[in-house]
Parts: structure tokens; sequence; C-alpha cells
């Protein structure tokens, strides 16, 4: 136990209340061998005239962050994934999955008889959003603060076992969603035990973590073994790191550069694809350049200018960010090169934001059309399928798909789901309750929303948020649910859709349309976007592989063919044509 900010530190075991003095040793670290402790046995640390508290380490709070830790033995689990040696980027159609309102069970195992559908849709790699220990059990899993813990309310350590494994037995491979940038406000015992935030530096969410002042070497190694037992105890082949712009670090050598490089180390031990995946607000390419060219060398990251392009585009909104975008030159440029602002002055910021990326390769960039950010941060946590027709649905999927950058799906929205995603927790302190329900108003307000949003602790705000999986079944669900599937098939099949690189890839705006041609070898496809209200002609030839306006997927029926040379386009639609000398 580290707890330099402890005079002496003693283990106390439960039922019996018999406590263990730890020896003290340099650096504020403290140890014991306790003969007669198995698995299930439950027990707290005491502080020297601090109270009881549970470990910081914990792997299991089975009744919450402000209970008694649980031993668990990491090697009673029997695993069945032997040959699984991951994914790589290239390779991932990403899901986000929030496992509480994904199924009705509203945990891990309820996840499970759905990985059949997702694997046959064409989807590659599940991700969960964060599942470390909250207080109750309704929250995003942004307030974890037991960040060893696998959630209780969802099925513990063995449940999140479970469910990597079933992913792994179909071929899919599991990402999880860590927050490395702040601590939830509630349960957080971290600061009795050390120096794990500090004041030098803000967040939204509070103090920031110590990663670049006294006592920072511990803080660091917490939390890069935190994110080591993912890949090892758990088999998690992904890690999505959280705002990592609320990551403040001013060292030498950066915690993020020195996670990449454990994590490289724990690859080449284990044989198998391990990956970290930022989210970031900084603009800045070198989150994902390499180290050897002065970058932090992370695998990839979300790109919210290709998002923010899209939703502009179809919703027409211009409120808080959307309103730095908006034109189809935005969603062409976003295309090339992965971000739209490279160091032009954003309105929004009222300042200069980002740097060029146009020579970071397409695979490092993950778009999407929705995540759970983009649409639990409305008022009405309303999705894409609440605010916009059907037909601009089918061209925004169209927008992801047929991109060269690796696609993230957020859950439902392959059929259209029409429950919202709102922001929800279950605080058992009331003063706390307040303060969010507040603090979410005033976000709101200071994005430019209006309307009053739900009251985030109340259950029925929650259970609102759960999937209706009987949707797929219907029309014009099932239309769009084969769209997706279509267009990933042909993602998979298609040489020129395959190949994620911006050295084969011509983007050009005409008018209302919006011309992306990708190729690989001698295998082109040029996909036209419509982003207008009526029927356009574009230039184009090639063999037909897909109308959106097509009666299959729920359309008016294509248009007929235009002069020769020449395609005809329905609103809101999107065409995709194959030229290859392969047929």
């Amino acid at each position: 136990m580290w707890a330099p900010l402890a005079g002496w530190v003693e283990v106390e075991l439960e039922p019996d209340g018999r406590r263990v003095a730890l020896r003290g040793a340099e650096r504020g670290y403290h140890s014991a061998e306790i003969e007669g402790v198995a698995p299930g046995t439950r027990y707290r640390f005491v502080l020297g005239g601090d109270g009881s508290l549970p470990d910081p380490a914990s792997r299991f709070q089975p009744e919450g962050p402000h209970g008694p830790s649980e031993v668990v033995d990491p090697r009673s689990f029997e695993w069945h994934d032997e040959g699984w040696s991951g994914l790589p980027l290239a390779e991932l159609v990403i899901y986000e999955i929030h496992v509480g309102t994904f199924s009705s069970e509203g945990t891990f195992d309820g996840i499970v008889p759905h990985l059949d559908d997702l694997r046959e849709l064409g989807v590659t790699a599940v991700e969960l959003m964060p599942v470390a220990q909250f207080p109750g059990e309704r929250n995003w899993g942004y307030d974890g603060v037991d960040l060893f813990a696998v959630q209780d309310s969802y099925g513990g350590p063995d449940g999140l076992k479970r469910l990597v494994d079933a992913c792994h037995a179909r071929g899919l491979a599991l990402a999880l969603d860590v927050v490395f940038n702040h601590l939830g406000p509630e349960g957080n015992y971290l600061g009795r035990f050390g120096p794990y935030v500090t004041e030098r530096y803000r967040t939204p969410w509070g103090p920031a973590i110590n990663f670049d002042g006294a006592g920072s070497d511990e803080v660091r190694r917490f939390f890069i073994e935190n994110a080591l037992r993912w890949f090892e105890e758990y088999h998690v082949d992904a890690l999505r790191l959280d705002a990592i712009d609320g990551i403040v670090d001013l060292s030498a050598h950066p915690f993020l550069q020195e996670l990449g490089e454990e994590t490289r180390r724990l690859e080449a031990r284990l044989g198998r694809s391990l990956l970290l995946i930022a989210e970031s607000d900084l603009g800045d390419p070198q989150v994902i350049e390499r180290i050897e060219c002065g970058g932090l060398g992370l695998d990839g990251q979300w790109s919210d200018d290709f998002h923010h392009a899209v939703h502009a585009l179809l919703t027409g909104e211009r409120n808080g960010y959307y309103g730095d975008f908006g034109s189809r030159e935005d969603l062409a440029k976003a295309y090339r090169h992965g971000y739209v602002y490279e160091g032009e002055y954003s309105q929004f910021r009222a300042c200069r934001h980002g740097a060029p990326a146009a020579n970071i390769p397409a695979v490092r960039f993950v778009v999407f059309g929705q995540n759970h950010d983009q649409v639990g941060s409305r008022p009405l946590g309303e999705r894409l399928s609440n605010l916009v027709d059907f037909e601009s649905l089918k061209l925004a999927a169209g927008c992801v798909l047929l991109s060269p950058f690796v696609p993230l799906l957020f859950m439902g929205e392959e059929y259209g789901e029409l429950a919202p995603f709102r922001y929800f927790v279950s605080h058992t302190d009331p003063g706390l309750v307040e303060a969010v329900r507040q603090g979410r108003t005033a976000v709101l307000t200071g994005f430019g929303w209006r309307g009053e949003p739900p009251d985030p602790q109340a259950e029925e705000t929650f259970r609102r948020c759960r999937l209706d999986h009987a949707l797929k079944k219907k029309q014009p669900h099932r239309y769009l649910l084969e769209l997706y599937r279509e267009l990933l098939r042909l993602r998979r099949e298609v040489p020129a859709l395959r190949s994620l690189a911006k050295e084969e890839l011509e983007v050009a705006v005409e008018g209302e349309v919006l011309r992306l041609i990708r190729r690989h070898g001698d295998d082109e496809a040029t996909a036209l976007f419509n982003f207008g209200r009526e029927p356009a002609t574009a230039r184009a030839s090639g063999r037909m592989l897909l109308d959106s306006a097509e009666e299959r997927w729920g359309g008016l029926g294509a248009l007929p063919a235009g002069e020769p040379g020449q395609v005809r386009l329905r609103q809101r639609g999107f065409i995709l044509l194959r030229s290859s000398n392969r047929g």
C-alpha cells in the first residue's frame, strides 16, 4: 500500500474485525503478508488517524465505493481464448455500448446474446463505456472512483471476463473506455492515501491528476498498472483514453508516452495486439504522431471535427461548437486530413485551433456520426434519428462507413433507435445530487441549448434510455439495419474501400454534392453524397454498387440515369460506384 500521508497503516478483515499492522518502508510504502485470507474475504485499510477505507487498487467493491473491498483470485477464471491474437486498428469497426442501457438486464451477461447479431452486422470490436466502480447503479461511468474494480451492478470481475471471452470466441475485439483525467466526486478516497491530485492545474471536473509534481512517480505507476491490468488480467484489446486534454503533464517524459511504451512491452510479452485510442479536444496531431517524430505515439484518436462537420450539415444546427462547421468544404477537408481546424481561427473558441494533420495516416482517426457524448450532451439526449429525416440518417451512415477512417457506431444507431441517451447518475449525497443538477443546467445553457434537462438523479431518466431491440424487426428500422450491413460488407470486400489511405483519396465539392473517390491499385470506388433538399446531377462513371434511394433501403426509388457520364441522386441521397479491372 502506497500511503505516504499516513503515519501507520493496518488492514482490517471482515467479519471478525481482525487488524494486522503493515510495515512501513521507503517512499511511503507499507506491506504485510497475512495468512488465512481466501477469495471472498472482505477488508479495509485503516490509515493512522484517518478512518477505515477501501483498497485504492481493489478488484471488487461488492457494496459500492463506500463499502469494503473483496479479495479476488485473478487466476480462477477459465479462459477459452488461447488462440486470440487481437485485431489491428485498420480492421476495427467499433460498436460503443453503455452496459446499463444496452439490454434489459443492464449487465455484461445481458450483452452476450447480442454478439452474434453484431458480428453478422459487420462489427469487429465492442467498446464499453467505463466500468470502473462508481456510486449507485446508474451512471455513464465517468464518475468512477475505484479504478481497478469492476462495477458490481454490471456483474463484477467475472462478468466482464465472460463478456470478453464471448467476444473473442466470435472474433470480436473488446475495447474499454478508461478515465485517467479526473476522479468522480463521491467515494473518491485516493487523496487520503497520497498526492494523487494537484491544485496546480484544474479540469472541467475539478483538480487534475498529479502526473508531474511531487509524488507523481507513484501516481503515474498507479494509472499505468491500471491500464496494464485491463490488458493482461481481463484480456481487453484496446483502451479508449477519455479526454486526454484534461491530462496536464509538463514533464520531459509525458505520462501518455510512458503509457504507450509500457503497453508496447506488454504487447510483445503477450504476443497479441494492444491498442491505445485517445479522445482529445486539442486538434493536436502530436497525440498520434510516432514517438521518433516527436509525438506521443498513441495508436488512434477520435475525430470530433468529422462528426461536427457531418452533424452540422445534416441538422443545420449552429449553436456551440457547431457554429464553426456547416459547409460541404468542411467535410471535404475532414476526409482529406482528419481534422477541419488545422490552425484556422475558431469563432467558438475565439482563437486559432488545431495543427496540420495531412501527414497523419487515415487509419489513426476514428470517426462517427453519433457517440455517447454528442447524443448525451444534449438536454434531452436526442439521437440523430430524432433530429433528421430517414434519408438523412442513411446519408450519415454513408458518410461514416465509406470514409477512409476507422468507423464507430453508437449502440442502436444501425437501426435508428428512438430511445434517448440522457445524462444520469445515482449519487447518495443529496447536496451532490443538487450540485449535479445545477451544473448540468449551467453547462447546457453555456452551450446555447434551451429547455430544462430531465433530472439526472431520477430513475425514470435512466430507464427511458434503454434500447428497444424489437425495433430491428420493424420498418423503417429494418431498412436502415440492412443498409448498414450492406455498407459494412462492401467496406470489407471492395479493395478500394478496405484500404485506409489518404494517398489514394480524392475529394471535391460540386454544388450540393460531395464527391469522394478512393483507390487501391486498379480498383476505384466513387461515393457521391447529395446534401441538398432537391435531386442533383453529378459526373461519375462505373458500375452501380448502391443507391440509398432504392426501395430495398426504404427509399422512393433510384432516379433514371442521366446523360452518359452522369448520375442522378435523390435529395439527401448517396450513390456508390466502382470501376475495376477485376470486374
